[in-house]
């Protein structure tokens, strides 16, 4: 076959270090956009990027030019240095050292999209924690607790 043809959905998630409720609504909004700019210019298109005060969701389509871990350090690289541009309140901003990645099939695109969208509301009723164990459990991930939430 003489053509590379690749349709990765992945949901990505990631949290502030320590889980620090450090993105407040006042950059919120730019930040999601910002995220979504740099996966864009890695040519993985951005379908959402959504998130709470101390987490990170991003679903978009993993390029087949680049690995997945190359795609994760440079999106938190930039945007920890950008957002440290927006003000003295976050001069201590950092993401956590890990993350999760999680496949979707084509057909739960749409489901993802909305799940994302409605973090605040999903965070009314659990927190990012269990939101995460969730996802672990869902996937079937072999995990150590004692090293997730560094």
């Amino acid at each position: 076959m003489g053509q590379s043809l690749v349709k990765n959905y992945i949901h990505i998630v990631f949290s502030t270090k320590y889980r620090q409720p450090l993105i407040d609504s006042s950059i919120e909004t730019e930040l999601h956009a910002y995220l979504g700019g740099i996966c864009n210019e890695m040519e993985c298109h951005t379908l959402k990027v959504g998130g709470y005060t101390d987490h990170i969701h991003i679903l978009c389509m993993l390029s087949k030019k680049i690995a997945l871990v190359k795609l994760l350090e440079d999106v938190k690289k930039s945007s920890s240095k950008w957002i440290k541009t927006k003000g003295l309140q976050y001069r201590n901003f950092y993401w956590q050292d890990g993350y999760g990645a999680f496949s979707v099939s084509p057909n739960q695109v749409d489901n993802v999209k909305n799940y994302i969208a409605n973090q605040h509301e999903h965070h009314r009723r659990k927190s990012y924690q269990e939101e995460y164990r969730a996802f672990l459990k869902k996937y079937d991930v072999d995990y150590d607790e004692r090293y997730v939430w560094d």
